[in-house]
């Protein structure tokens, strides 16, 4: 049975770190673009389902009022916090996605799940939690190797 159990850690330790990074990458990406696309118009894109509608976003009529009152942060007026989180939901994830300034990109959404998980859904620790990990260990380890940043990275190195 030990010799069973030795060889399957053995196993599960040849799954390339970058294969866990770029799973991470994406998984995170996704929740955050796809909570971005909830709040914007003129802009809808999601790879999964296929859907592509290219335009300016701009804030859906709804994002607003939900700030001033589900959302509402402190030191921050809903419209600007709206503005900012559309924004952020959008840019770091798509820097993530390709890896590239991943480790400052996944730190601001860390500061942005730590305001989230603050201010407005306290009671949802476990998500925030797995959020927290997974830009944590980005932030840690890096996008990998499938990644512009291990390409800028390699060339700097040379």
């Amino acid at each position: 049975m030990k010799t069973l159990i030795a060889r399957a850690i053995t196993l599960l330790e040849k799954i390339p770190l970058s294969v866990i990074a770029f799973i991470a990458r994406f998984s995170i990406a996704a929740v955050f673009w796809k909570s971005g696309q909830t709040k914007v118009e003129g802009l809808a894109i999601d790879l999964i389902e296929g859907s592509f509608q290219l335009g300016w976003p701009r804030l859906a009529d709804s994002t607003i009022p939900l700030f001033k009152s589900e959302y509402h942060v402190p030191l921050l007026s809903p419209g600007i916090a709206a503005h900012m989180a559309a924004f952020a939901e959008h840019f770091f994830p798509l820097l993530i996605l390709i890896g590239f300034v991943t480790r400052f990109s996944a730190l601001a959404l860390l500061g942005m799940t730590m305001t989230i998980q603050l201010f407005v859904y306290p009671d949802a620790y476990p998500t925030h939690g797995t959020w927290a990990a997974v830009l944590l260990y980005l932030m840690a380890t890096g996008p990998g190797k499938l990644s512009i940043d291990h390409l800028i990275a390699r060339r700097l190195s040379r």
